[in-house]
């Protein structure tokens, strides 16, 4: 019950700190997040995702960035992925520059995990193939790869068992393939609980570096992950 009651102040305090900001691109925004794993069998699964990010918690939409892919169980500890997401964006601006795009991605990838101590890592590696297209300039094709090194470090338990109270920190770097390698660079902090085997939430901080600009989002994200594979052998 102590548990509980110290994420609900936690996610007080950052709503209560969102809604304390002024509208603005350099001002604090919002990423409302879920992410599936869907099982199918004991090598396969399927990704479901959905980010709707804000400028801030009421408005001045940012973008929506809905992702899905078939999942492939090499090991217990890697696993690859082939997808595809739909993103569509709009600028922050208060006159008529707001510039929008529409973007289709396929992306590869790939995770390994380890454990050490009570430290659970992962490293996940993703390669991009983008489709945009703007409002205010051609249609652009580009590739990109991504690195994120994440740890997940269980407070209240030696594991990640149900009913676990814990951290989680990542950093991930953007590269475009190209003459012009840096894309961007994002740092995140969070309090997660994982209420059961199937369900966990995290509410956290991400700054972000986006070329030579800089954002600061609460990040609130939900886990699901569902095992219909126990159905189909029924």
């Amino acid at each position: 019950m102590y548990l509980m009651r110290f994420l609900f102040v936690f996610l007080l305090l950052g709503a209560t700190n969102l809604f304390a900001q002024t509208t603005g691109e350099d001002k604090l925004g919002n990423w409302l997040m879920y992410f599936g794993n869907n099982k199918l069998s004991d090598k396969y699964s399927i990704h479901t995702e959905a980010q709707l990010r804000l400028y801030e918690t009421a408005g001045n939409f940012n973008q929506l960035l809905l992702r899905v892919g078939l999942n492939r169980q090499i090991s217990p500890q890697s696993m690859v992925t082939l997808g595809y997401g739909y993103i569509p964006t709009e600028s922050f601006s208060k006159d008529e520059t707001k510039v929008n795009t529409r973007e289709h991605r396929i992306w590869e990838q790939l995770i390994l995990t380890n454990k050490v101590g009570r430290v659970y890592f992962e490293h996940r590696y993703r390669l991009e193939q983008r489709w945009i297209s703007s409002s205010a300039a051609e249609d652009s094709y580009l590739n990109r790869a991504r690195y994120r090194l994440l740890a997940n470090i269980p407070l209240n338990n030696a594991q990640m068992d149900e009913k676990t109270l814990f951290l989680s920190v990542y950093d991930e770097i953007f590269l475009n393939i190209n003459d012009n390698p840096f894309d961007q660079n994002r740092l995140y902090g969070a309090l997660g609980y994982k209420f059961s085997k199937s369900f966990s939430m995290q509410a956290g901080y991400l700054r972000h570096r986006l070329g030579k600009a800089n954002f600061d989002r609460l990040q609130l994200g939900l886990f699901l992950n569902t095992d219909f594979s126990k159905s189909s052998a029924n």
